[in-house]
């Protein structure tokens, strides 16, 4: 397994982290199966949040035994100092641990105020002082944000959506990053999903050497194919350069990247799948979009009063109640043209 320094943290880590959000949708019993064989494969970057339900119990439950040898980095969704450090001791309860390597605030929509003690940033300091973690972080959708926390000198790392479908303006994210010495922690590498090539989306992250990318995993197969491409990286050579530059013609401009933050919505709607179906049609088994629970989804979009909420809380701008209009549309012609192989 490839190591790498995550900036001024000094962490040497795996190369491939394993991002444990997916495994909220795995039994107990498979999520320990799948973490001990990650870590027997060299894996050694546990990447998880206090609001991944059970994420943390399960990376306890599987890796206390071993947490000498491993990283964990959680995220907290904290808004003032003392519900930090109460959701960072249930954290630590969870994870069967003392302290945690990153603790990360998790996706605010602005950064805390650095000079004031009893700030959610004076909240990090303390706990770092306290031994309850040992560096400090901050994720976020918001190139701006993400961009102020780096510059600011404050936090040691900064996790942001990056994959092959990235903008220049993310690529001079990734070098302010290298110049201040920060860590970047990839997370999205996928998209969602969409960037359905793995061993493309792979070689493409590799050529960055100060980038840690946390692949979300939920079944051993998923974790088999990092491992193998660990083993035997592909070269980013023409071929993968071609399968990069489709992809980013098929999806250039205002995509869903599946997120999650314009959820709740007042009509039930699934906007972070709903949003970008006419992708997933083409990239996933198009067969489970015809069934009727998913057409009773899609038709709740009907329902959309434009209440503006999925709007002012999309971090990328999106006009989601004319995306997810435009989505039905296509949805319609295509279950019209497909009716005939429903499931």
């Amino acid at each position: 397994m490839d190591k790498m320094r995550l900036g001024r943290t000094g962490l040497t880590v795996s190369r491939s982290a394993f991002g444990a959000l997916p495994l909220q949708r795995a039994s107990l019993d498979d999520a320990t199966a799948i973490l001990r064989a990650a870590y027997e494969s060299g894996i050694d970057f546990y990447d998880t949040a206090r609001g991944y339900t059970d994420s943390e119990e399960k990376l306890g439950q599987a890796l206390s035994d071993v947490r000498s040898g491993i990283m964990i980095a959680t995220k907290s969704h904290a808004s003032d100092a003392r519900e930090l450090f109460s959701l960072l001791e249930a954290s630590l309860r969870k994870l069967k641990t003392d302290h945690v390597d990153i603790l990360q605030l998790h996706n605010p929509a602005r950064l805390p105020d650095p000079n004031d003690p009893g700030s959610l940033y004076g909240a990090l300091l303390e706990a770092k002082k306290k031994g309850m973690t040992r560096f400090i972080g901050v994720t976020n959708h918001r190139r701006d944000v993400a961009l102020e926390a780096v510059r600011s000198g404050m936090y040691d790392t900064v996790q942001f959506p990056f994959s092959y479908l990235s903008s220049h303006e993310d690529l001079a994210l990734v070098e302010e990053c290298k110049q201040h010495d920060v860590g970047f922690i990839a997370m999205k590498a996928l998209s969602g999903g969409l960037a359905a090539n793995v061993p493309a989306t792979f070689t493409y992250l590799r050529q960055f050497n100060v980038i840690l990318p946390i692949w979300g995993i939920q079944r051993m197969s998923e974790l088999q194919e990092f491992i193998e491409l660990e083993k035997n990286p592909p070269e980013l050579d023409e071929r993968m350069r071609a399968v990069i530059e489709r992809d980013r013609r098929e999806l250039s401009g205002a995509f869903c990247r599946g997120c999650g933050y314009c959820l709740p919505c007042q009509a039930d709607i699934p906007i972070p799948m709903a949003a970008r179906l006419s992708f997933a049609l083409k990239r996933m088994p198009w067969e489970q979009f015809m069934k009727p629970e998913w057409r009773s989804q899609m038709e709740r979009i009907r329902e959309c009063k434009d209440c503006g909420h999925c709007r002012e809380h999309c971090p990328y701008g999106l006009d989601t109640p004319t995306l997810l209009k435009k989505m039905l549309e296509e949805y319609e012609i295509f279950y019209a043209k497909h009716e005939g192989a429903r499931p």
